[in-house]
């Protein structure tokens, strides 16, 4: 089976002119077939200010009212997409931008409301691996915003970690599916004060070990809780690592 690679990478970098070339040179230069997911919610959160709309936080997830999902529809499938797509052009990538509603690639239900109203939230139903593996045997490399929608005419503001485990998942019918997921750190690390202190590989055992020791916390359980995920549903392997470092296999490897 043919082998893919589905890359997501948080909006610290694709808003960092330095990082974001370094990531788009390393990308581009990945050989195969391969796709990007993105993040933005830094330029969200700036352009928001800019416009004058409050940007609100619960646990470090973004309330989406009506003002705000104008805004993140405006950055993640705007601004952040599109210039990641134009450097990617740059680079003799031939990149499509696309969110969840185009061509009704991710389908997503609004978020109940439970102890919080997250507002125009969604959580992923439906990723059309179908539609995606005729566009990547076309030869386009799809760049895909964390937006979905839910069929009845609203945007919703995604999580990218979901997605690209969503979307890695609905490729392995048609792939050997690796899943980067690229940030500021060099991947998971021993010492949170220590960058160089990467721990090379994790099992579920030894996940299990870390989270009852605290050395894995935060917002990273969530993001290995999402890597295991993909992993049980048929992903090959889920690797955390450096933006700047995504052709490589200097991180920490899930299998």
């Amino acid at each position: 089976m043919e082998q893919i690679n589905v890359i997501k990478v948080g909006g610290a970098v694709v808003e960092q002119p330095e990082y974001l070339d370094e990531l788009l040179c390393q990308f581009a230069a990945l050989p195969g077939h391969k796709v990007l997911v993105h993040g933005g919610g830094r330029s969200a959160t700036r352009i928001a200010s800019q416009l004058g709309v409050e940007s609100k936080m619960v646990d470090g997830r973004r309330i989406t009212d009506e003002a705000m999902l104008g805004v993140v529809t405006m950055v993640y499938g705007g601004l952040v997409n599109k210039n990641i797509v134009t450097g990617l052009q740059a680079r003799q990538v031939n990149a499509m931008g696309l969110t969840g509603a185009d061509m009704n690639l991710i389908l997503s239900h609004k978020r109940p409301v439970r102890t919080v109203d997250y507002g125009w939230v969604g959580d992923v139903d439906r990723v059309d691996g179908a539609l995606l593996s005729d566009l990547i045997h076309k030869g386009i490399v799809p760049v895909v915003a964390p937006l979905t929608h839910d069929g009845q005419g609203h945007m919703l503001n995604t999580n990218a970690d979901t997605i690209a485990g969503e979307v890695a998942c609905a490729l392995v019918p048609f792939f050997d599916v690796t899943l980067t997921m690229a940030f500021e750190k060099n991947g998971v690390l021993l010492d949170p004060d220590d960058d160089d202190s990467v721990i090379p590989g994790i099992s579920r055992e030894m996940y299990a070990r870390l989270k009852a020791e605290e050395v894995v916390s935060g917002g990273m359980i969530p993001k290995l809780d999402n890597a295991f995920g993909a992993i049980d549903r048929g992903v090959k392997k889920v690797i955390i690592t450096s933006a700047v470092d995504i052709a490589g296999n200097n991180g920490t490897i899930l299998q």
